[in-house]
This record gives C-alpha cells, sequence and structure tokens, in this order.
C-alpha cells in the first residue's frame, strides 16, 4: 500500500493506492495519527486506487474519526470510493459515520 499525504490550507489529502488489510492498516493508522499530532484534524481520504479494505482497514478509519470529532475538532471525508468498499461499509453499518464524495475535489472544497 502507498498513502500521499498533501497539506492544503484547511485539510489534508490522504490518497490512498493498494490494499489495506491488517498488514498494512497500521500504516495507515500512523500516517493519520501524524496528521492528528501536527494539529491537523480535517483530513480527506481519497480512496480512488484502493483494491481491498479489510475489516483493519475499516478501525483505522473509524479510530481517526473518532479522534478528529472529539471536542468538535475536525472530520475524516472519504472520496471516491470504490462500489465494493462502499458496500462493505454499508453492510457494517459504517456509512451514516462518514460523509462521503464523489472526488477527493469535492472533498477537499466542502472544507
Amino acid at each position: 500500500m502507498e498513502i500521499d499525504v498533501k497539506d492544503f490550507k484547511r485539510c489534508s489529502l490522504v490518497s490512498l493506492n493498494g490494499h489495506i488489510d491488517s498488514l498494512t492498516a497500521p500504516q495507515l493508522s500512523r500516517a493519520l495519527e501524524a496528521l492528528m499530532e501536527r494539529g491537523i484534524y480535517r483530513i480527506v481520504v481519497d480512496m480512488r486506487r484502493v483494491e481491498y479494505m479489510s475489516s483493519a482497514g475499516f478501525r483505522a478509519l473509524l479510530a481517526a474519526q473518532r479522534k478528529c470529532r472529539r471536542y468538535n475538532r475536525g472530520e475524516v471525508y472519504l472520496a471516491s470510493v470504490p462500489e465494493r468498499i462502499r458496500e462493505a461499509l454499508n453492510l457494517t453499518g459504517l456509512t451514516p459515520l462518514f460523509k462521503t464524495f464523489p472526488d477527493a475535489l469535492q472533498a477537499v472544497g466542502s472544507f
């Protein structure tokens, strides 16, 4: 899995590429945690090139969402979520916890 982070004025864009499973989810968690340690709590996760995401990946996103929302600091938005991952989010009941956008540009612009 590859992670690319770009900082913008109002948020950071985290672009993911590849498989997110129990081996790579800790890498995602560390990347999101590093942003929050820098005081960045408005995060857009671009999932356009994610081929697979396991429950470990969902847990990493959920943990980041909880930390960002604490004290109304910010939020994690999901952009370009592939259909298979969107279905998994629906099945797990996580869909209401994340705002989703058709592309990263709209998600970044919404902050």
